[in-house]
């Protein structure tokens, strides 16, 4: 329902979960609610994830917030902003990241998206 939101109530939403977030008074699970992907997403929802995780890495530091998306025990959280489910998707996810300023956050995809075919070719 984010594209109801005009522009600054939508900074000001995504930036009070990024506080929640940032300050544990939120639980990071809650993130499994998003799906990052061309089709699933609207420009306004695309905004409000670009200033949550910008924010985000504001308030926790890029290095932080890298080791929270890479926890083993959180992994199911962040699966659908991370798609991994057909190259097109992780591509997008890859692309968008990249374009706001926080590309490092998808090395794991990037590696992901480099092997993916080899890893067709053994499920098969």
């Amino acid at each position: 329902m984010i594209h109801r939101l005009e522009t600054n109530k939508l900074r000001n939403v995504a930036k009070f979960f990024a506080h929640l977030l940032g300050t544990y008074a939120l639980p990071w699970h809650v993130l499994s609610c998003i799906r990052l992907a061309e089709e699933d997403t609207t420009s306004s929802s695309r905004i409000f994830i670009k200033i949550l995780f910008q924010e985000l890495s504001e308030h926790l530091g890029i290095r932080l917030l890298n080791e929270r998306l890479n926890d083993p025990t959180m992994q199911d959280s962040f699966e659908s902003i991370f798609l991994r489910d057909n190259p097109k998707n992780t591509r997008f996810a890859i692309n968008f990241f990249t374009s706001i300023g926080l590309g490092g956050l998808t090395e794991n995809l990037r590696e992901y998206l480099k092997n993916m075919p080899r890893l067709i070719m053994q499920q098969q």
